[in-house]
């Protein structure tokens, strides 16, 4: 029935965040059109989790070592945002973007669909 995911990262400076993505990240990508890159992704999984509060959607990167993961990035000089911090659910840390943002990156330590 379905064939993928598409995330969306929305942000004011989307060049920098694009060249970022393809250059630092070295994410392939193709043209969707009018200069628009849709980036390849590894595999993904969804996770559904309760709240009380507002709806939100989250976007995080996996890793299959993040101590070695974030030496790669800040070798090209990727600011890690604080510490790596055990989550229980995986070792947990945040790179920043180019826009200033933060985005989420993790080892997990729970079982992965499809690995």
């Amino acid at each position: 029935m379905l064939t993928g995911l598409h995330a969306i990262v929305f942000s004011p400076d989307a060049a920098r965040v694009r060249e970022f993505f393809a250059d630092v990240l070295e994410l392939d990508s193709v043209d969707a059109g009018g200069g628009w890159p849709i980036y390849a992704m590894p595999p993904a999984e969804l996770a559904v989790h309760p709240t009380d509060g507002p709806t939100s959607h989250g976007l995080y990167l996996m890793c299959d070592d993040i101590e070695r993961t974030l030496a790669t990035l800040r070798a090209k000089d990727v600011e890690v945002v604080g510490e790596v911090r055990d989550a229980g659910w995986g070792l947990l840390a945040a790179i920043r973007l180019p826009d200033g943002s933060e985005l989420p990156i993790y080892e997990p330590r729970h079982p992965t669909p499809g690995r």
